[in-house]
């Protein structure tokens, strides 16, 4: 696990959060997670190649020093944390927009933990910030009941024995592929 969140440390020392949520989702985050989660935290140098260290509940440790990384893996590590904090922002946009509709309880802890989450990791960008949110309401329908339902059927309609007719199979599949696809994973 150590390894592959030191592969997705900007090009500067910093610290990195690491959490897992009551949904069993791991977090990783510049941002320190809301009071009463327990964290670990991954203290990373630029100039390491690919060493750090965890600690647990906040405390912090000294990075490893190691060779000089070049170009290629600096930029390797600049997209995949790039690529993970987008993935965190839709992530948290779609938790918000859910939690925020009403149609469950909630509290202001996770609110505010997801409002922290989006505001560490989405972009300032307009546009780019427009794409994620278009994402994230994406992901809440290729979450929703409606998606669920129609992946079930086309399950169905794919098991032996099916009198699904191939026109019928491909316009599911054409549906649950539009409209079901986590734009995220």
């Amino acid at each position: 696990m150590l390894c592959c969140a030191a592969l997705v440390v900007p090009a500067s020392a910093s610290t990195v959060y690491k959490w897992v949520d009551e949904n069993g989702t791991m977090h990783l985050s510049s941002s320190k997670p809301a009071t009463g989660v327990k964290y670990e935290t991954l203290n990373v140098n630029s100039s390491s190649g690919g060493g750090g260290k965890a600690s647990s509940g906040g405390s912090s440790s000294a990075a490893k020093k190691g060779p000089t990384a070049s170009p290629a893996p600096a930029a390797q590590r600049s997209e995949v944390l790039a690529s993970l904090r987008n993935r965190e922002c839709v992530i948290a946009l779609e938790a918000l927009d859910r939690l925020t509709s009403g149609t469950q309880p909630t509290s202001v802890e996770e609110l505010n933990r997801l409002k922290q989450t989006s505001d560490a990791n989405c972009s300032r960008d307009p546009a780019r910030r427009r794409e994620q949110e278009e994402m994230a309401a994406r992901l809440r329908v290729a979450n929703g009941p409606e998606c669920v339902k129609a992946r079930d059927e086309l399950a169905d309609m794919t098991a032996k024995g099916s009198k699904a007719t191939p026109d019928r199979l491909h316009a599911q599949q054409a549906f649950v592929d539009e409209h079901c696809i986590p734009p995220v994973r």
